[in-house]
């Protein structure tokens, strides 16, 4: 099948937007595929798939057409473009000025030559490959290949509406294949890919869409129903609405976040979901958890973190982060540690978990912690890395005495 020149400009067009206008991937893909109501499914497939690509390959692709990756332009994004597709050997490159480049490489040796050096191979920026290097040894190299890889689409049953058989028959009976995953009580992979906001199930509330990492952090705070749980940074609320189902509706989740916009959606999730006992708040102060010193039963810590864990989703992050947003990360969690733990009453539990697998971002700064605050003791910890086939997290559980 051809490939359209319109179809290859938003893609050349939407990397532009990425590496030199600096906007993030999921926002620049979003915005392209509604722009063109005329794309038919083939079209959208081709420019979300390799636009993500490129943006995950970038460096590998940039070494390949012997062109920096820092300063890229127009032209070279085309030349990476065609060798893309040559490497994935769809069809023949169409005879275009934009593809003239890409004759000239000899693509099988450049190759070759990544091959000696894995930060080149699975196009890690050299800071994160240093960093990576110094905290994990020879483990980050298995990391990084892993987070290069497709990730699984894994979907949690919402407990409240059906249970996980119930989700799995109403797949079955659209003949979309699924399977169970061992020790993960809720979890279904699907195992082909749709875009599910759009189905009956998803709109009725039947089931989230979050990584089977994800879905072991909110079993991990032990909650019960009738407890007071605050979830300190709740984002758009994946493991508020998890809690909520695991408390049967019964008892109350405070849900909180600095961006106002994450909150709305939650309060839209919660409706969905039928997750009736969460209460959102806008994180304005940190005097805001004042109030409930001392009575909380259970308090999570979902922090924000470089989200080195979930790269393989978020591949423009490579290109996004630098040393001086990690350590700036690193200063943010201690705070959110020292500050908010006071909110447990004793005997209560606090999870702090992270989307990363940096251990300075995760038992580095637990023990840091448990140094300087001796009311609190280390239940239980897990540590998930990308090559176990999921998602890599951190989750710490802490027991107030």
């Amino acid at each position: 099948m051809s490939i359209h020149r319109n179809v290859a400009q938003a893609v050349v067009d939407a990397l532009i937007q990425i590496f030199i206008q600096k906007e993030h991937a999921e926002i620049v893909v979003d915005r392209l595929l509604k722009s063109n109501p005329k794309w038919g499914s083939r079209d959208r497939r081709f420019i979300a798939e390799n636009v993500y690509d490129i943006t995950r390959w970038w460096r590998y692709l940039h070494f390949i057409i012997g062109k920096d990756e820092n300063k890229t332009d127009s032209d070279a994004i085309w030349t990476a473009l065609g060798v893309w597709l040559k490497i994935k050997n769809e069809q023949p490159l169409p005879v275009w000025q934009e593809f003239n480049n890409v004759n000239g490489i000899n693509i099988d040796s450049k190759k070759s030559d990544a091959e000696i050096v894995p930060k080149i191979l699975y196009s890690f920026p050299d800071w994160m490959d240093e960093l990576g290097q110094k905290e994990l040894g020879k483990e980050w190299n298995k990391q990084m290949k892993a987070l290069n890889e497709p990730a699984p689409l894994v979907l949690r049953c919402n407990t409240l509406k059906n249970t996980i058989s119930e989700l799995k028959s109403f797949f079955d009976k659209a003949e979309n294949e699924t399977e169970f995953i061992e020790n993960y009580p809720d979890a279904i992979i699907l195992k082909k890919r749709q875009n599910l906001q759009q189905s009956e199930g998803f709109k009725s509330g039947l089931f989230e869409i979050q990584d089977a990492s994800s879905q072991l952090v909110a079993p991990f705070l032990r909650v019960e129903p009738g407890m007071f749980v605050v979830d300190a940074c709740a984002g758009a609320g994946g493991k508020s609405l998890h809690l909520a189902a695991l408390m049967k509706n019964k008892g109350k989740i405070i849900a909180l976040d600095t961006e106002k916009f994450k909150l709305t959606e939650l309060k839209k999730r919660a409706a969905r979901s039928n997750a009736t006992i969460i209460e959102t708040h806008e994180f304005v102060h940190p005097q805001l958890i004042s109030q409930w010193s001392g009575k909380v039963d259970r308090l999570l810590l979902d922090v924000p973190c470089t989200g080195l864990g979930v790269i393989r989703r978020n591949a423009d992050a490579k290109w996004k982060l630098t040393p001086k947003t990690v350590e700036e990360l690193q200063l943010k969690q201690q705070f959110i540690l020292k500050n908010y733990s006071s909110v447990l009453k004793s005997g209560g539990i606090m999870v702090y978990a992270t989307c990363s697998i940096l251990p300075s971002e995760n038992q580095n700064q637990i023990e840091e912690f448990l140094a300087f605050n001796n009311q609190f003791t280390l239940l239980e910890e897990r540590k998930i890395l990308p090559s176990e086939g999921f998602d890599g997290f951190y989750m710490a559980a802490l027991l107030k005495k």
